[in-house]
């Protein structure tokens, strides 16, 4: 048996439940009857219903999903899960090798040329939200390609039953957090589906280079083999010469069913562009290999051009030209017999395009003599102008010139008519006279505005999730306030189609409208060819989702009076009453605690709220967006822990637009607790908000705070887009770091000015082994010591990080806040926990109140340093990914089950505990036993408790449970789930 340490084996002897030499025992769903009920038993029994089997499709699911990981953890010995209660190889990221290498193949479609079905259609992502670039489907029977992925992609999805399995595609018209957010954890959730995963062709400017090579720190290089760039290379930063012209657009798919081409767009500080081939190459992967470089369709720079100005990552973006085939005219079997033909293969041949000889006469008969005239196939424009220098050169692009009409609004000779164009640009550039005009020279095509609209503000994009938002707010506005996009009054814009020139009268030829979303635009069939809005969602009401609550759940009105007599009595009290069959109910025990701990005496509500944005584990889904945890400090600021994708749009939903604008520029720390990626992959688009809103303000450069690889993520992504950010190791900021940079401090102090810190002195008190020895430690490393992580191995101090944590301890104290500790956890390699601790306070007669303590535990087993990070925390947010019943599964992913986390906080002391990070099986609220939930309430997407609420919190969960009770079954699709099993 491996060596257990001292400090676990104290920890298992106190914590017995889950010792490792014992088999957790599994705790039924339902608890049996008693003749003393609860207060949820007497509202559940007011309408009494039998309690349903459990779903066929879940106990399908569940049992797969066990399968799948047996399988995966196989090569795993079994004392290393099971004696030690984790997955040790797991945790120490070699488990790599126990599962199945994944090739990533693209599906093989077989192409229906002549396509029934063919549109455009309007995926709204961010429409409500502003947080991100809409996506646009272009749609065949057996096609799909999707135009720009930002954050929200997944799970809008998910929303609105679009298979991700069919995505053929992906174009970005810019490379940047707005339109490409989304795209790692997509990337991520196709690779993990089905036995042998997925991957998709994924197609931009040659800056995606940038965000492939950032991309590789934490997604697989196969599921990045199918990336493929084009356009000037940008290599050295290379200049642009002055004489070269833009090129013709680059032919990037050609087949039967559809012609896409893309057409470069430089803003015009710029003398000119680089050139490309004229007939660009493809280069396959299988000609590359499975290395996962990216394929790259340009001619380097030339050295002997003479230069202008640079190009700067991310100032490219591009005009997508889709061009349908002809549609071919309608055969004419009279014509064929006159010329002589017989019914036969001949009529075939002619439909194709073939002549053929005639069978009574001495004449070649011709396709034309035969079949009616061909009609133009429809053409696609999508077009991202970002700003008012990328416009100047759009209106010089000469490849253009053959889709203009001319000035009497018929198109030239040989002109081609396009049917539909879907303007990204924003309303600043689409507003101006040049950009309309420039609209007008395409005569009687639809326009399409989709570039930040705002026209589905009253219209939530993710409807479930706002139905359950509606419903909560219903039973308990006090931790689920109503969602910031039904106030509209906090925003202060014009209806889109008030959009009017900015200089100068601008004649109004064009057909526009703003997009909606699933609005529809249909190419075929050709007799339907024009907009379609039969999918676009209807106006959602909170008033009419509560209608449905009631009379769905009748004793939910009853229920939510009693949660708001919560905040309305002076002091608690019990209550007794008598049912039919003369039960005695009485209150919980825990709803008379009144033993307040001393950090809660006279708190003020500006003191503190925990804002719960993302509440699942693995990827978005319909009910819960993934990990992100809101610290609002009010006036003193505010912290981010952990910033999985939609962070940014969760922030907006909860606080409206220019709300979450206001939170993102007071955000004085992100704090990451590991690299996966529903942990991470959206704190590029908080970072570059954050970037855009302070710009010409003077402010400080944000501290982020990680496990090292995220530094590699960074600084690769740095290269594309300014992140205006600092880094920190999680390491340089445990406790042992801490106390190394106060006796640096310290030492400093003592010290003349100028004189070098004293290294030997320092190795001494923050070490146990000889001055010199490797400080690379882990948490399982055997006789490992607890020694400054940030201090290099020949004992100098690294004065980089010296000046890093002299900042955070600024930060921490402009916020209010004493300290900010890291801890190991055990999950993945370098994987924390963290510990935020409050400055104590002065009441008004003088009397010194503690500060509260927070307690946010990542991604882990329930280990030793969880334990000791909690005692005595006012509130411990601590995952709960899996039910009871899977204690197997918890150990061998290395997550926590839900009893096994509220008995952390209960052996720490904890006075709070909060649940989230839930499976996706559990879409709604997860299973738990009530009977061991005293101190604890599980979480939901925009649950906001305040400090001075947090008496009230365990009282609500029985409620909770009523609103649920219909609903505790699995209803996502087979897509997110298996997909989602994977990853995790």
């Amino acid at each position: 048996m491996p060596q257990v340490t001292n400090l676990r084996l104290l920890f298992y002897s106190s914590f017995p439940l889950l010792s490792p030499f014992k088999p957790s025992l599994s705790l039924s769903v339902v608890s049996k009857p008693k003749r003393h009920h609860s207060l949820f038993t007497v509202l559940s029994l007011k309408r009494h219903r039998k309690v349903p089997p459990q779903s066929p499709n879940l106990a399908r699911r569940n049992n797969s999903t066990l399968r799948e990981s047996k399988g995966r953890d196989k090569g795993v010995p079994m004392e290393e899960t099971t004696n030690v209660g984790f997955n040790k190889r797991r945790a120490e990221g070699r488990d790599k090798s126990d599962r199945p290498l994944k090739t990533l193949q693209l599906k093989v479609r077989t192409l229906n040329p002549a396509n029934t079905i063919s549109y455009v259609q309007i995926l709204g992502t961010g429409m409500d939200t502003q947080d991100t670039s809409p996506s646009v489907l272009l749609f065949f029977d057996k096609q799909r390609f999707i135009f720009n992925a930002g954050e929200g992609l997944q799970r809008f999805c998910t929303e609105h039953k679009i298979k991700l399995s069919k995505i053929d595609h992906i174009f970005l018209s810019r490379v940047c957090s707005e339109t490409a957010g989304g795209l790692p954890g997509l990337l991520l959730t196709l690779a993990g589906m089905g036995e042998e995963g997925m991957s998709v062709n994924v197609w931009g400017p040659s800056d995606m280079k940038y965000l492939v090579d950032a991309m590789r720190s934490f997604i697989p290089n196969a599921a990045m083999v199918h990336t493929r760039s084009f356009g000037p290379t940008l290599s050295n930063v290379a200049a642009i010469p002055e004489s070269s012209k833009f090129p013709d657009p680059i032919v990037l798919i050609d087949d039967e069913v559809v012609k896409i081409s893309a057409i470069i767009l430089q803003p015009s500080c710029f003398e000119g562009s680089q050139h490309v081939n004229e007939e660009p190459i493809m280069q396959n992967a299988s000609e590359k290999g499975l290395d996962g470089r990216i394929d790259h369709v340009s001619k380097p720079h030339s050295p002997n051009r003479k230069s202008g100005s640079a190009i700067k990552p991310g100032d490219m973006s591009v005009i997508y030209v889709c061009e349908l085939p002809e549609i071919k005219g309608k055969f004419d079997p009279a014509k064929a017999m006159a010329l002589g033909l017989k019914p036969g293969p001949k009529y075939r041949e002619l439909q194709l395009g073939n002549s053929v000889k005639s069978d009574r006469q001495k004449i070649m008969v011709h396709p034309s003599d035969v079949m009616g005239p061909s009609v133009p196939g429809p053409i696609v424009f999508l077009v991202d102008c970002p700003t008012e220098s990328h416009l100047e050169k759009l209106l010089s692009i000469q490849s253009l010139s053959s889709y203009y009409a001319d000035h009497s609004g018929n198109p030239p000779d040989g002109a081609k008519t396009v049917t539909c164009i879907i303007h990204l640009s924003p309303a600043s550039v689409i507003s101006s006279s040049n950009y309309q005009r420039w609209m007008e020279r395409f005569n009687s095509a639809q326009h399409i505005l989709a570039g930040h609209e705002m026209r589905n503000v009253e219209i939530p994009i993710l409807k479930s999730s706002a139905r359950i938002a509606a419903r909560l707010n219903y039973l308990c506005p006090q931790f689920f306030p109503a969602p910031g996009f039904w106030s509209l009054q906090q925003l202060n814009y014009s209806a889109p189609d008030s959009i009017t020139p900015s200089e100068g009268p601008v004649s109004k030829l064009c057909e526009r409208i703003s997009a909606e979303n699933l609005l529809k635009f249909t190419l075929r069939p050709y007799a339907h060819l024009g907009l379609d809005r039969a999918c676009i969602p209807c106006t959602m009401a909170p008033s009419k989702i509560i209608e449905e609550l009631l009379l769905e759940i009748p004793e939910i009105e009853d229920a939510a009076q009693h949660v708001s007599q919560f905040w309305h009595r002076s002091s608690e009290t019990v209550e007794t009453t008598l049912m039919q069959d003369n039960d005695v109910v009485v209150e919980e025990p825990w709803l008379n605690e009144n033993n307040l701990p001393s950090c809660l005496e006279n708190i003020r509500r500006d003191d503190l709220e925990i804002v719960l944005l993302g509440t699942g584990s693995s990827q978005p889904s319909k009910y819960r967006n993934v990990s992100s945890v809101y610290i609002n400090l009010f006036s003193k600021g505010s912290l981010l822990l952990d910033c999985g994708e939609g962070t940014l749009g969760q922030l907006k939903r909860r606080y409206g637009v220019e709300g979450a604008d206001n939170a993102v520029r007071g955000l004085r720390c992100i704090w990451i607790s590991h690299i996966h990626a529903d942990h991470h992959t959206g704190l590029a688009r908080i970072l570059a908000l954050r970037r855009n809103l302070l710009e010409g303000v003077p402010h400080e450069p944000i501290l982020v705070v990680g496990p090292r690889q995220l530094k590699k993520y960074l600084d690769a992504y740095q290269r594309l887009e300014d992140l205006n950010m600092q880094f920190l190791d999680c390491k340089h900021t445990t406790e042992s770091s801490w106390d190394s940079f106060e006796g640096i401090t310290e030492s400093k102090d003592r010290s003349s000015p100028g004189s070098p810190i004293n290294a030997e002195y320092m190795n001494k008190k923050n070490s146990d082994g000889p001055v010199g020895q490797s400080t690379d430690c882990t948490l399982f490393a055997r006789g490992s010591r607890m020694q400054s992580y940030w201090k290099r191995p020949d004992g100098q101090v690294d004065n980089t990080v010296a000046l890093l944590l002299k900042s955070l301890k600024k930060v921490l104290s402009e916020a209010g806040l004493e300290v900010l500790i890291s801890f190991n956890v055990v999950h993945c390699p370098q994987a924390f926990g963290v510990m935020l601790k409050a400055a104590e306070r002065i009441n008004g007669v003088g009397k010194v109140i503690p500060g509260w303590k927070i307690v946010y535990s990542g991604d882990t087993r329930p280990c030793p340093e969880l334990i000791e990070a909690s005692r005595g925390a006012t509130v411990l947010i601590h995952e709960a990914t899996f039910e009871d019943g899977m204690h197997e599964e918890a150990v061998a992913r290395n997550h926590s089950t839900t009893k096994e986390a509220v008995e952390v906080g209960n052996s720490a002391g904890v006075y709070r505990i909060i649940l989230t990070h839930f499976s996706q099986r559990y879409p709604k609220i997860p299973i738990f036993d009530e009977t061991h939930m005293h101190k604890t309430c599980i979480a939901f997407d925009m649950m906001s408790v305040n400090i001075a609420d947090l008496p009230v919190l365990p009282k609500v969960l029985p409620y909770l449970k009523l609103l649920f009770k219909n609903e505790m079954i699995v209803d996502e699709s087979d897509d997110v789930l298996d997909a989602a099993t994977a990853a995790s």
